[in-house]
């Protein structure tokens, strides 16, 4: 009896957290990994989906035992400053730039995201942004500063974890009529603008989801899609025990070796809606 309640708890044990972004969860790709990881590994994963910048800080508070998320910059960063052991580069997809079919800021067939954000400027259409401190809202700022337009600096509220957290970001100068900033997931972002027919920066994976994986699909269109601009790398990093022992170090460390290991590459590989794949892996090559 003892020896079978010892080992219940070690089965109990192998339970982690991680945080990780809301494109990985709505697009449906969890769902296929995480019940391939615990056949495998024995481990339970208790997701937390927000945006990335959210993310990373629930690692670098102890919060979840290991962040996977795609802003490479900050992910760097989390490693450098002692707060994750390693980025595991695991798997990419790329951003793009969905909008009505009328298109009415033409901006169908524009190689670089930068270039279409100008028409779009250009042209004062609506455009719906996460606003949320993810990896897309940073992507987004990203190609505003590239576009060489006027900007200027906002500060929005939003609530994470029941508080109302200020974020600041940069956004065209006099853009108050046709900028909406929306402070919501990948998910949301899709529907409010499908809705009111703007545009918006999305991550492939979430789109095709919403487009083709949903019994009423959003009718945005691809209209900008490629170039070096818009590239999507993910990133899992375990947290570090040597900042906050508590976490479950071992636990995470076997996670990323699973998702880097063939098996785990395959499985990012071969998950497709309607034939579509999301994403694709970058450990393995």
């Amino acid at each position: 009896l003892a020896f079978f309640t010892s080992g219940m708890a070690m089965a109990e044990d192998k339970v982690i957290k991680i945080s990780t972004t809301t494109s990985t969860q709505e697009s449906g790709l969890l769902d296929v990994l995480l019940p391939a990881l615990q056949k495998d590994t024995g481990i339970t994963v208790k997701v937390i989906a927000k945006g990335t910048g959210a993310a990373i800080r629930d690692g670098i508070d102890g919060n979840v035992d290991a962040i996977f998320v795609h802003d490479r910059a900050r992910e760097d960063s989390f490693v450098k400053d002692g707060y994750g052991t390693k980025r595991y580069a695991v798997m990419h997809n790329d951003f793009i730039i969905v909008g009505p079919t009328a298109d009415t800021a033409k901006i169908k067939g524009t190689p670089e995201g930068a270039d279409a954000f100008k028409k779009i400027a250009a042209a004062k259409a609506l455009f719906v942004s996460r606003g949320d401190d993810s990896g897309t809202h940073a992507k987004e700022q990203e190609l505003w500063k590239a576009s060489g337009l006027p900007l200027e600096t906002g500060t929005s509220a939003m609530e994470k974890d029941g508080k109302q957290v200020e974020i600041k970001s940069v956004h065209p100068a006099a853009s108050t009529n046709w900028y909406l900033s929306v402070g919501q997931g990948m998910g949301k972002t899709l529907t409010l603008a499908d809705e009111k027919q703007a545009y918006t920066l999305a991550d492939r994976g979430t789109y095709i989801k919403y487009k083709f994986g949903r019994e009423v699909p959003i009718n945005l269109e691809i209209l900008c899609e490629g170039g070096n601009q818009l590239a999507n790398p993910y990133g899992f990093i375990p947290v570090s025990s040597s900042k906050h022992p508590h976490v479950k170090a071992e636990w995470a460390e076997q996670m990323a070796q699973w998702l880097v290991s063939a098996k785990g590459q395959q499985a990012i590989a071969d998950y497709k809606l309607h034939g579509k794949q999301l994403f694709f892996p970058d450990a393995q090559k």
